[in-house]
């Protein structure tokens, strides 16, 4: 029977005059794995904070088991600014003893892409303070995850990494063995971690059995019996039951609530987009040509980004852009905005871009941008335009489209200066749609956004009539709101991706796998290279060194090949232990084989460096 790690009981917690929970009662037990969701602002980060002991409750209490160790990634950091990331993440553990953990090599690779952390001044010398809250946010998660836990807390731990990073996170916490409650917007990194869900409303937390896919099928069925539901909620919810069920098959693997009474409530759903409704109002308001690159070069100061590219943005297109931090996604959406600001005068160092007469940009960056902190909500809307032209007949006010947004009445007229970071967030997407734009740039746009209003964003976009170009880290939302991905992979071009985000995470490994060797190899060749004290090498020391090599090459190569049948067999096994979940003879003998096969994967990954050194 799983032991209770932590006890909520009769909690209660108000700030000024706003009740956030009330009278909540939860438990945490070893093994769990849950999520947290709610609207910002509903109490989600005060609830996982009292759960770690690091905010009291107003009433009720909160208890831990004895001798819990606990691992907390908070919004925050506590990192000490004249500290190296050395010593913050691995103290003052000499090189060969931390680097022959596999831990600690697994960490330092998914979250910074190699042990000397490329993407730092210094490596792991580099110290803390001029860092930005991005780089200090991994250092603080490197430094949580090195580490042994039985419950690992986490705050929004998606943000600021890439795809790559939060696939090889999701990865990293199913590995585990301690339990987590995690807080996030990332609807793909709940269905791929999360076996059970938290749901914070209006001072209330509802419990759900399984992932997001699972969550949204249990929520419309418990507002189904309920009744009490909105007319437009309900219908948000009924085309996101139609999306998962429709959508790619990481959306639908395996759902536990295919409950009769749900499945009813989406069958006479309709796609999200009538894509080819939406093409031809596309054409009339834009015409042929939108955005068109001809043997281009993007640079961004002394550094080229992009090189002899040919590519375009269609009528009606909608495209992702993916691609590792750093790659040039954003100064490839800023060459493009600055030639529509132009006109086109503006061109790229090499090569021609054109942009279509018709066009009409708005450009979302990851910056809020500055907005009148005086101003009420509604009336910085209403500055742009009092109605909105949606297309195919469809037009809304300012205010509705505010309460679209999640701006009730009442919160309409809050003034700006008020509003916390993902409600300016809102309210400058909010803006930009009341321009009527054609052609949509969105730079990060989930970031700061609850999944309510994200769903909300993505309803919004599947009847707008343009092209959009998206870059987001949020596979769920750019799968749920594109038809095409394009990767830059750092080779200088731009590569279109049949299968999308999956299939750019499979060239990112394949390209990592390459490269992995080069740095042993090289410093081999290095040493080898080093003239004897005579000058001259032995025939005999030569080519005994050369068989050597084969062996090590032949070695390594083997132990490649058992990698790869052990990371096929713990993929394996992690599916049967969520298959027979309820089964619990059969998941503590399926656990058992997983932890033999973990630690013979690490055997096997020391093994292999030895090896790469020899090669």
């Amino acid at each position: 029977m799983a032991v209770n790690l932590v006890n909520v009981e009769g909690v209660s917690k108000t700030y000024g005059t706003r009740m956030l929970l009330e009278g909540v009662s939860l438990g945490v037990s070893e093994g769990d794995r849950i999520g947290v969701v709610g609207r910002n602002g509903d109490g989600k980060t005060t609830l996982v904070r009292m759960l770690a002991r690091l905010e009291e409750p107003d009433a009720g209490r909160v208890t831990q088991q004895g001798g819990l160790r606990l691992g907390v990634l908070t919004q925050g950091d506590s990192l000490d600014p004249a500290a190296t990331v050395r010593q913050e993440i691995v103290g003052d553990r000499p090189d060969h003893d931390w680097a022959g953990d596999a831990r600690i090599r697994d960490v330092l690779t998914g979250l910074f892409g190699a042990l000397d952390l490329p993407g730092f001044p210094d490596g792991l010398d580099t110290v803390i303070g001029p860092l930005s809250g991005g780089e200090r946010r991994r250092i603080a998660l490197a430094k949580l995850l090195i580490g042994e836990q039985d419950l690992i807390v986490l705050d929004e731990p998606t943000n600021h990494l890439d795809v790559e990073g939060i696939a090889w996170l999701a990865g990293h916490l199913r590995a585990r063995r301690a339990a987590l409650v995690c807080v996030t917007h990332d609807r793909w990194f709940l269905d791929q971690v999360c076996t059970r869900m938290w749901d914070v409303q209006r001072g209330n937390v509802y419990e759900y059995e399984g992932g997001y896919s699972d969550y949204v099928f249990a929520r419309a069925e418990r507002e189904r019996i309920a009744a009490t539901e909105e007319v437009k909620r309900q219908n948000l919810v009924r085309k996101e039951l139609a999306w998962l069920r429709r959508g790619a098959p990481a959306r639908t693997s395996k759902p536990r609530f295919r409950i009769e009474a749900a499945n009813a409530l989406i069958e006479d759903v309709p796609p999200p987009r009538d894509s080819a409704e939406l093409m031809k109002f596309a054409n009339s308001r834009l015409g042929k040509t939108v955005f068109e690159l001809e043997d281009a070069t993007i640079t961004a100061g002394p550094r080229t980004l992009l090189e002899h590219i040919t590519w375009q943005l269609g009528p009606g297109d909608r495209i992702g852009l993916v691609g590792v931090n750093g790659s040039g996604k954003t100064s490839f959406l800023r060459a493009l905005a600055e030639a529509a600001a132009s006109d086109g005068e503006r061109q790229p160092a090499h090569g021609r871009a054109v942009v279509g007469r018709t066009v009409k940009l708005a450009y979302l960056s990851q910056e809020v941008v500055e907005l009148d902190p005086a101003q009420r909500v509604l009336q910085s809307v209403e500055s742009v335009r009092q109605r909105v032209d949606l297309g195919k007949g469809r037009e809304m006010t300012a205010g509705q489209l505010c309460e679209r947004f999640g701006f009730g009445k009442e919160k309409q007229w809050t003034p700006v200066g008020d509003l916390s970071g993902g409600e300016r967030r809102r309210l400058q997407i909010l803006r930009l749609l009341m321009d009527e734009p054609n052609v949509l740039f969105l730079d990060e746009p989930t970031n700061d956004l609850d999944i309510e209003t994200l769903t909300q964003l993505e309803d919004l976009l599947d009847g707008w009539p343009g092209s959009m170009l998206v870059i987001s880290h949020d596979r769920y939302f750019l799968e749920r709101t594109t038809d095409r991905v394009f990767a830059l992979l750092g080779d200088r071009t731009l590569r279109m991706l049949p299968r999308g985000v999956d299939e750019y995470l499979e060239r990112r490994h394949a390209l990592l796998a390459a490269a992995a060797p080069a740095a042993p190899a090289q410093r081999s060749a290095q040493k080898s290279a080093k003239p004897a004290a005579d000058g001259a090498v032995s025939g005999t020391a030569a080519g005994a060194g050369a068989r050597d090599t084969r062996a090590a090459k032949k070695e390594l190569q083997r132990v490649e090949r058992r990698l790869d049948k052990v990371g096929e067999r713990e993929g394996e096994l992690h599916a049967q232990i969520a298959e027979h979940a309820t089964d619990f003879e059969k998941v503590a003998a399926l656990d058992a084989e997983l932890r033999a096969l973990r630690e013979e994967r690490e055997d096997l990954e020391t093994r292999w460096l030895e090896l790469a050194e020899d090669a």
